[in-house]
């Protein structure tokens, strides 16, 4: 029986999801690989089979070669003379690179740009800066009260794509900044500023744009109200290093993570603190989470904390109080509240404090949050010292992981921990070493 050319179309018609791909023969309204709502539309997949059969063609330039020929000194990094910077990146940038920065609206992440531009600039390279949100007046009156002026670095605002790569074309930047790749639109591709096509088209134009000239691209990146990345999941996989911007509002302190790096490690975290001339790098953040008191003060413990590759003191301080209510408050800040939930748990029934009758509050000192295990023991002395009105010692750090049976596990980094403790001056550090809670107490409350 022959086939109908409608038929044909129709068999010819398929469905891929706009986030990650995803192809399907029938509609449905949501994706079967990355779960998302509405996002499968129709597509032709004769495309796909013309795109496979295209003649075959090569560069001249880009033939293959022995992997020993080629040329590392093209994957160099650039220091940008930002330390905290260049310590995410794995040194500096590298050319012909693309660098997305996510984070959430008003953290600093175009500052810190604006920062990184005006110290390019100052070495002697070209940076053009494209803002796609603000006007230039804006960006010029936030440069010249960050001191980020600089003779070689070109402001822009435009959110026309063409209009973007028209500037790249005049200015021939060895450092382009755009922020942001979601307000930016292309006229080649349907669908609103924002949108999955519309994001996708613009960072794959960019990101062309930078591998063929060899210059470095810094993309702002919107995120959700989850804190992922907005946009489809293919633009991560499109840029070389995915960097995170985060801190709490209400205080100064900023960390910027690596979640994705091809060209360093994805374990280092950067230290930054916001202050009425921008954003300053924090080389040595040791006391930025301690507090300083004359004397010795019950409900205060030092842990040992770990972020990414960073070893960083951190002061936890509790207070409890008895209380008539039959549900006694467990108030935390900075610390996870299931754990400390677990932690209090385990010193009632593994150590005797009588802890049902009264509320317990934990802070972190210095808007700094710990999710580790390692903390768990430097909650718990805290909590027996507020309980007992009997300080630790101040040359004591702890730091440990708490077991349901009431022992000590060892925490991972102890040897890079053990050394910041002593460089800090913590002569007495209670960790694992085969102690159970209730001699960890004994040997941190002074008499």
């Amino acid at each position: 029986m022959a086939i109908s050319t409608r038929d044909k179309a129709a068999r010819a018609a398929g469905y891929r999801c706009t986030e990650c791909g995803w192809t399907t023969s029938k509609w449905v309204g949501r994706c079967g690989e990355c779960q998302q709502w509405g996002t499968v539309i129709e597509v032709d997949v004769r495309e796909g089979l013309v795109r496979a059969t295209a003649p075959m063609r090569i560069d001249t330039d880009h033939i293959a070669k022995p992997i020993a020929e080629v040329d590392a000194h093209a994957a160099d990094h650039q220091p940008t003379t930002i330390g905290e910077f260049d310590r995410i990146l794995g040194g500096g940038i590298v050319p012909g690179a693309t660098v997305l920065m996510s984070g959430e609206p008003g953290v600093g992440k175009s500052t810190l740009l604006l920062e990184v531009a005006a110290r390019v600039a100052r070495t002697g390279q070209t940076v053009l800066y494209v803002t796609a949100e603000e006007s230039a007046a804006q960006v010029r009156l936030r440069a010249e009260r960050t001191d980020g002026l600089a003779d070689s670095l070109y402001l822009a605002a435009e959110s026309d794509l063409s209009a973007v790569l028209g500037q790249v074309e005049a200015i021939q930047p060895e450092l382009l900044i755009v922020d942001s790749v979601q307000t930016v639109i292309s006229d080649s591709s349907d669908g609103v500023a924002g949108g999955p096509s519309q994001v996708r088209e613009v960072a794959g134009s960019l990101v062309r744009l930078a591998k063929q000239r060899g210059c470095a691209l810094l993309l702002v990146g919107h995120v959700t109200k989850d804190g992922s990345i907005a946009g489809p999941r293919t633009l991560e996989h499109l840029v070389d290093v995915v960097c995170h911007f985060e801190g709490d509002k209400q205080t100064a302190l900023r960390f910027l993570r690596a979640i994705k790096n091809r060209f360093g490690p994805t374990d280092e975290v950067g230290c930054f603190e916001m202050n009425g001339t921008g954003i300053a790098e924090v080389p040595d953040p040791s006391g930025l989470f301690l507090s300083r008191h004359e004397e010795g003060i019950a409900g205060v413990c030092v842990t040992i904390s770990m972020e990414g590759r960073r070893v960083i003191p951190v002061e936890i301080q509790a207070l409890v109080v008895e209380t008539t209510a039959p549900l006694p408050r467990r108030v935390t800040q900075g610390v996870d509240n299931a754990r400390v939930a677990m932690i209090l748990a385990i010193l009632q029934r593994r150590a005797g404090l009588p802890l049902g009758n009264r509320d317990v509050y934990i802070s972190t000192v210095g808007g700094v949050r710990l999710d580790e295990p390692a903390a768990d023991l430097a909650i718990a002395l805290a909590v027996a010292s507020a309980l007992t009105d009997k300080p630790v010692d101040r040359t004591i750090a702890a730091f440990g992981e708490l077991s349901l049976a009431g022992g000590i596990r060892p925490a991972a980094g102890s040897g890079r921990r053990h050394s910041e403790a002593q460089r800090l001056g913590y002569t007495h550090l209670i960790t694992d070493n085969k102690k159970s809670i209730k001699r960890a107490l004994s040997m941190a409350l002074t008499q």
